[in-house]
């Protein structure tokens, strides 16, 4: 057989816009990691559409997306997720989880998420790199020597939660001002990323309109969000030679 398969675990339902003009969030994903020669299929989870015991098997890797619902609450598909995760954990596939995905890998191995004492993040934000050196919970090094880290980078943001506790044999990756996991790893395996570095800042404003819409978020924080976001951009090609890296073990 040839390449290699990755299947997308969708946790939130496509917006019109998203849909209409990126293919949806599958589209934005496949756009960000798929490379020469991969397979790469869909599963709606958020819609209960799982991939059965037989179907795991023959993937390398999953990667968790962003959701509007929280990953401390118990719907029947999270906690079916969970369940999922753990399996695909013992069987030592690559997972890489974002946003949502990230929090709630970290509830799966054990860790502690719930609502950000400092609120909302939307926007860019920078988060500072661990450097590549042993850590005192760890044997592994959080990134290997030979991959050049950059010290900052400036990430897509778009959360109220965040991950409160590590799991157990964890390590942090990446912090910011805001917020004290930024990135973790747990093994070789699994990594999370609170931000979005899928995310256009297209994106992210029809987000934040959409928030807008919903009163999740004030107008005045939207104005403010939108003014703070033409003044940087993210570091959008080094966070997904970061992911490709991760996803594809050769980091």
């Amino acid at each position: 057989m040839g390449g290699k398969r990755f299947g997308v675990l969708l946790c939130a339902d496509d917006s019109e816009y998203v849909k209409t003009k990126y293919g949806g969030y599958f589209g934005v994903f496949v756009e960000m990691l798929a490379e020469e020669g991969e397979t790469w299929d869909m599963f709606r989870v958020v819609a209960g559409e799982f991939p059965d015991d037989t179907e795991i098997e023959l993937y390398d890797g999953f990667v968790i997306t962003g959701s509007c619902n929280d990953a401390h609450g118990n719907d029947v598909w999270i906690c079916k997720l969970l369940n999922l995760i753990n399996k695909l954990n013992s069987m030592k596939k690559r997972l890489l989880g974002i946003c949502f995905g990230h929090q709630i890998l970290g509830r799966a191995l054990g860790g502690r998420i719930g609502r950000a004492n400092s609120g909302w993040d939307i926007g860019i934000t920078t988060i500072y790199l661990s450097s590549p050196v042993h850590t005192s919970s760890s044997s592994s090094k959080v990134f290997p020597s030979t991959f050049d880290v950059p010290t900052s980078l400036s990430v897509i943001e778009c959360h109220q939660d965040e991950m409160l506790e590590l799991p157990p044999k964890a390590v942090v990756m990446a912090w910011s001002n805001k917020t004290g996991i930024e990135m973790f790893k747990h093994g070789d395996n699994i990594m999370g990323i609170q931000g979005h570095p899928e995310y256009t800042k297209d994106i992210l404003l029809h987000l934040v309109d959409r928030l807008l819409q919903r009163n999740l978020i004030s107008e005045d924080y939207a104005k403010d969000v939108k003014a703070r976001m033409d003044a940087c951009e993210p570091d959008r090609e080094a966070l997904k030679q970061l992911c490709i890296s991760f996803f594809k073990g050769r980091l």
